[in-house]
This record gives structure tokens, C-alpha cells and sequence, in this order.
């Protein structure tokens, strides 16, 4: 079920308005049971997946408690209680791997074999990637470690667990929740806030205008360009990529701010995803504000444990490329999704070894970092670094990236700019200014967070005849220029694939 459907458009007021009648002690088993239709919607079968990951991880955190709670010697406990930690992890990867990974590490498998002049003839796999599984996958390991790790308690209610790994606004796209946030608000259900509903409905449809509005419009410029790369080279296939970045910003913060918007109402918290990243002055800024329950995941399940930065500069650098390079990975089951993640490791590798140099050259010719100047500057290449690896990530493959890169530095149509040849990708003039305008409207919104404004909070500060006619008004404007209608097929979120 895609939160722009009219499915769902009747499916959530149905679920709030019974969840409020519910009394509170049950009004957990009603948002499973929702969670679980919303996630059957696409497939029912694969339910079970769901519920297998729900079940070996929940027996996971009670083998830990039980384990941490008996008698014996030290070495001995911690021993246990690692190889369950493990074995919970192995379950749930392998499951992950089969799924989404089998048919790459045959490919890759036969490959190391042809080098060899070996023919290695393995059956492809008919496998369909399972909605979501990377997303649930991950939160459900997150709470195994935690218990292990003892920063949550082993939730002994399998039903009310088992909402924590299913939770429907967050399930298939994130934000990756944690136990301490979500389990922890699951087990005290709050009371309807009028206030809290209002501030969730001005969420929602901000995510429903960076969706229909901006990401579905300009997904059809990007689409056209992408598809036929030969009949539309060099500056095309350059404006096309700028534009990507700004696609799956809007598509992906759109679904968070949505569910983010959609759980506030029901009462609950999300954690932000998103905090206006392509205005970070350098990539490790735009990492820790762009997927950010991804990125604090990696951080906390795998750059720590391995080490983090507490065993000198070569590993913190080995480290930073192993996190990214399997954030690429967790991505997509292509080596163009590898690349992508790689290259975002290196730009922090290269940026932080040389870091003395650019700190000799900034009191050498005596810049000052904090002017506007040179926050544009680095504003402007952190956004060319970041839009560069993007192609790799939107290639339907690695050699489609590479020769879309080659098209883009040696094909040089500068005038297609000036004599209206954009409109003939896709969208047409009006549909082409206003997706302009739609960008302009985001960069202020942007602009407005980075300097600390909230304008859902702004707005909620007016009368209330401003906030009626403000809330109209934006129905209206997604009514009237979002792309939908009676001949749209309402358009998957694009980290739906992961």
C-alpha cells in the first residue's frame, strides 16, 4: 500500500479513528494487526518473513535476558550470550542475503571463475525482493544488540514486539527506528492531542508536496533522459542528474516526512531522517544530515565495533571505507551501488587526510570559514562531489554510469540550455517552471531548517483563520499541480527497491 493511493487515503483514518476508540491496553494488537495488512497489501505471503525475522530476533533478546540472569562464570555467560547475538544476526542476514543478494554473488561467483577460463554454470534464482526487507531487517537487529549491549530491556510481550518490527508508517522505508525510541513509546500509548494531530497533518502534506509535486515531476525529466542516453547526451544527461539529486531527496524525505507525520498523530515520535543536506559544506556533514537513521545505524552496529577511530588513522580510515562500501551494498545487489558507496568513503578518507593542507591554505591566504563566501563555496562542491557519485546510484548499471559520465565531459550541447530544448524531455514548459518553482520552494524550507526555523512551527503560531486558509490552500495546490489523477499509477517511492 503506497501512502499516495487512495488506499491508503482510506486506510489510515480508518486505523486512527478505531486505534482512539480502542481502549488503550489493546490499542497495540489493532496497530499490528494494521501493520500487517498495510505490509500484505503487496504481498501476502511474504508476511512471513516478517514475522520470521519478528520471531528470531524476539527470541534472541529473550535468551539474553535469561542468560544474563543466571549464575555462573563471567567468561563463560559472555561467551553465550555472544554466540546468540551472532546466531540471531546470521538468521536474519541470511534470509537478506537469499532474497537480495543470491543472484549478484553468482554473477560475481561465475565471473572469478571465467577469469580462470572455468565456465561456472549456476542457475539464476527466481527470487522477488521482498518490499522493505533491508528496513525491518535492520531494525530488528538493532534491538538484538541493544539488549546484548543492555541499553533496552527484552520486551517479553511477543504482540507488542512484534508492532515494534512492523510499525506501518516506517516499515518499508524507514526511518530505522531504535528499541529505545519506539518500543519504549509502544508500551504507554498516549492520549489523541489535538495539537500533536494538527503538527502531524502539516507534516504529511509537506511529504505529499515533495512527493507528488516535486519527485513524481521531476522523476518523469529524469526518466525520459536516463532511458535513452544516446538521444540525449552531454548537458541533457549533466541536467538530468542535478535534477536526480533533488528526485530522491524529495521522494525519500517525502516518505519519512509522511510516516514521521502519520505516527505523531497515532502518538508516537520517529526520529528526523533528514536535516536539509544538500546545504552540508562537506560530505561528512551531508552524511551525518541526509538517511540519518541509516547512517547513525552504521555507525553505531558496525564503525564502532569495528573500532571506530580509537586504533589510529589508517584503521579509522579502513573502517570509514568498509561502513560505506557495505552501505552500498545494503543499497542494491549491483556494483554500481558498491561504487556509489565507495566513492562517498573515499571523498571522506581524501577530505580528512588532507585536512592539514587545506588548514594551511586557509590562514595562508587568511579565508575566514565562517563568511558566506566560503560556506557557498564548499556548499557548492559538496554538492558536485555528492551529485557525481549519484550517477552511479541512479545507472541502471556500471557501464551505463561510466558512459553517461563520458557523455557528460565530452558532449558539449551548452545552448540546449537557452533554446527550449529541456521542455521536450518529459515536461513541458508550464509543467517545466513549475517543477523550477517547486525547487525554490524547497531550498527556502531548506534554508529556513538550516538556520534553525521550524515553519510547521511558525505556521501553527498564527490565528487560526491563517492556519485554516494556509492548510486549504496547500490541499489545493497538491490537489491541483501533483502528479496523480484518474490515469496515474500512483509511483513507488524509490528506496521501496531496498
Amino acid at each position: 500500500m503506497l501512502f499516495n493511493s487512495m488506499q491508503f487515503l482510506l486506510f489510515f483514518p480508518a486505523v486512527l479513528l478505531v486505534y482512539y476508540i480502542l481502549p488503550e491496553k489493546i490499542r497495540y494488537l489493532w496497530l499490528l494487526a494494521a501493520s500487517y495488512f498495510f505490509y500484505m497489501c503487496w504481498n501476502a505471503q511474504y508476511a512471513l518473513l516478517l514475522l520470521y525475522t519478528t520471531a528470531v530476533t524476539y527470541c534472541s533478546g529473550l535468551l539474553l535476558a535469561r542468560c544474563q540472569g543466571r549464575r555462573g562464570r563471567g567468561a563463560k555467560k559472555k561467551g553465550l550470550r555472544k554466540c546468540i547475538v551472532a546466531g540471531s544476526v546470521f538468521l536474519n542476514l541470511a534470509v537478506l542475503f537469499y532474497f537480495k543478494y543470491i543472484n549478484f554473488a553468482a554473477e560475481l561467483l561465475a565471473q572469478a571463475f571465467a577469469n580462470f577460463d572455468v565456465d561456472l554454470r549456476i542457475p539464476e534464482f527466481d527470487v522477488l525482493l521482498p518490499v522493505g526487507i533491508s528496513f525491518f531487517t535492520f531494525q530488528a537487529l538493532s534491538y538484538t544488540i541493544d539488549v546484548y549491549r543492555g541499553d533496552i530491556y527484552a520486551e517479553k510481550n511477543f504482540f507488542r514486539y512484534a508492532l515494534f518490527v512492523s510499525f506501518f508508517p516506517q516499515l518499508v522505508a524507514g526511518p530505522i527506528e531504535r528499541s529505545k525510541n519506539l518500543l519504549r513509546q509502544l508500551a504507554v500509548p498516549k492520549k489523541f492531542s489535538f495539537e500533536r494531530a494538527r503538527e502531524g497533518l502539516l507534516q504529511m502534506l509537506w511529504g505529499y508536496f515533495l512527493k507528488l509535486v516535486l519527485a513524481d515531476r521531476i522523476a518523469v525529466f529524469v526518466d525520459t533522459v536516463y532511458a535513452d542516453t544516446a538521444a540525449y547526451p552531454g548537458v541533457y544527461l549533466l541536467a538530468a542528474t542535478v535534477l536526480f539529486a533533488v528526485q530522491i531527496y524529495c521522494d525519500f524525505a517525502g516518505y519519512s516526512t509522511i510516516a514521521m507525520g502519520a505516527a505523531r498523530i497515532l502518538g508516537i515520535e520517529l526520529m528526523e531522517n533528514f536535516n536539509a543536506p544538500y546545504l552540508s559544506t562537506s560530505v561528512a556533514q551531508f552524511w551525518r544530515n541526509w538517511h540519518i537513521s541509516l547512517t547513525s545505524w552504521f555507525k553505531d552496529y558496525l564503525y564502532i565495533p569495528l573500532g571506530g577511530s580509537r586504533k589510529g588513522a589508517f584503521r579509522k580510515y579502513l573502517n570509514k571505507l568498509i561502513v560505506f562500501l557495505a552501505s552500498g551494498l545494503w543499497h542494491g545487489a549491483e556494483v554500481s551501488f558498491v561504487v556509489w558507496g565507495g566513492l562517498n568513503g573515499l571523498y571522506q578518507v581524501i577530505g580528512e587526510a588532507i585536512k592539514p593542507v587545506r588548514d594551511r591554505l586557509v590562514s595562508l591566504f587568511h579565508l575566514h570559514r565562517s563568511s558566506f563566501g566560503h560556506k557557498l563555496l564548499c556548499t557548492v562542491f559538496t554538492f558536485c562531489l555528492i551529485d557525481f557519485s549519484w550517477i552511479f546510484f541512479r545507472a541502471s548499471d556500471f557501464a551505463q554510469a561510466t558512459e553517461i559520465i563520458r557523455s557528460i565531459f565530452s558532449v558539449h550541447n551548452v545552448w540546449i540550455l537557452f533554446d527550449g530544448s529541456l521542455y521536450g524531455c518529459g515536461l513541458d514548459r508550464p509543467n517545466f517552471w513549475l517543477m523550477l518553482a517547486g525547487i525554490a520552494v524547497l531550498a527556502f524550507a531548506d534554508f529556513c531548517r538550516y538556520r534553525g526555523i521550524v515553519v510547521r512551527d511558525v505556521i501553527l503560531r498564527q490565528d487560526y483563520w491563517f492556519r485554516w486558509l494556509f492548510l486549504a490552500l496547500s490541499v489545493t495546490a497538491i490537489l491541483t499541480f501533483g502528479i496523480w489523477g484518474p490515469n496515474y499509477d500512483a509511483a513507488n517511492f524509490i528506496y521501496f527497491q531496498f
